[in-house]
């Protein structure tokens, strides 16, 4: 097996995305550190961290990618019956810490890559207006979100979480509604799943995914933090 080569701890670089490994499919390298500087590069090259309490901090760029045009949303007859009752409210940026330690608990059992290590760092990026979250509330209760990472015209999904039935779902229904209507071009979800995959989301080959990304990464995007400005949903 050919080992992936680790991190400097000086120098930002990483491998061409091209050198990823197949078995692993997707593992680049292997080290570093979660500091801005480097996410955000990373980021920019298609590359993302993705390790467990256990492990070195493990850096990849799967050949096969899942992603979404904001265009091509489906929603379901049963999830717009639901929508209509607007029993739930959406915001954006309003809790992002507390979103993504919602995201590494509902994970614990399975073994969390959110690490505390991980949370700080996208604090940070969240911070600096990088990172952004949204959140489901029912009542005073936050009961469903997501997180990411956006550049240019592109969003890079991160993790969601569900306290409620389909809260997740509703967090990305609006939250790609909302990206539509800023004109965003693509979202990132990183791994494939059918959860979504029903929500129109493709399998993307890693050649075309860094053509777009190379593409959208430098357009004009929102800057600062994001307010929700759809009160309610055109479907």
């Amino acid at each position: 097996m050919i080992n992936p080569p680790w991190l400097s701890d000086t120098y930002l670089d990483f491998p061409p995305v091209e050198q990823a490994l197949k078995d692993p499919d997707g593992l680049l390298a292997v080290g570093g550190d979660l500091r801005t500087e480097r996410l955000i590069h990373a980021y920019r090259s298609g590359i993302f961290p993705w390790y467990q309490d256990d492990q070195p901090i493990l850096w990849w760029s799967p050949e096969q990618r899942m992603a979404l045009e904001p265009a091509q949303l489906k929603i379901s007859r049963s999830m717009r019956k639901l929508l209509r009752k607007q029993a739930f409210k959406v915001t954006l940026d309003t809790a992002f810490a507390e979103v993504i330690e919602h995201c590494a608990q509902v994970r614990e059992e399975s073994g969390t890559w959110i690490t505390p290590e991980m949370q700080e760092a996208y604090c940070e990026l969240h911070a600096l207006g990088i990172a952004h979250s949204v959140e489901v509330w029912e009542g005073d209760a936050l009961v469903g979100g997501l997180y990411g990472i956006a550049m240019g015209q592109l969003f890079f999904g991160e993790s969601m979480f569900s306290l409620r039935d389909n809260a997740s779902k509703i967090a990305f229904i609006y939250f790609v509604k909302q990206l539509q209507a800023w004109h965003y071009q693509l979202i990132d979800c990183q791994v494939p799943s059918e959860h979504l995959r029903s929500l129109g989301a493709v399998d993307m080959s890693r050649r075309e995914f860094i053509k777009q990304l190379e593409h959208c990464r430098d357009l004009k995007g929102r800057d600062g933090h994001w307010q929700m400005e759809l009160e309610h949903l055109a479907i």
